[in-house]
């Protein structure tokens, strides 16, 4: 299983824009991903209620995990997840449609 920490970079978290744009991208990998705090259960990152309810916050370290997968596809995953998870997406909070 690969796996990739990383903090989020938006100030609101892993909340509205930022964990919609995370499960889109996670639903477009060729493996499972879930995600999850240290100490805490691991969820689907395709599911929104998921990230949601993990409550993590800008600053907070996240894990990415890479279900039963190694090599080149579990790395371009976690890649992808890793830099939507490392954006800050607060400038387009009020902009978007």
């Amino acid at each position: 299983m690969a796996q990739r920490r990383v903090v989020v970079g938006s100030s609101v978290g892993l909340h509205s824009r930022p964990a919609a744009l995370l499960v889109q991208a996670a639903a477009r990998q060729p493996v499972p991903i879930s995600i999850g705090k240290d100490g805490e259960e691991f969820v689907d990152a395709r599911s929104i209620l998921s990230v949601i309810g993990l409550d993590a916050r800008g600053g907070d370290e996240v894990v990415l995990r890479a279900e039963g997968a190694e090599g080149s596809d579990a790395e371009a995953a976690l890649d992808e997840l890793v830099a939507v998870i490392a954006a800050n997406h607060d400038s387009g909070e009020l902009n978007s449609a």
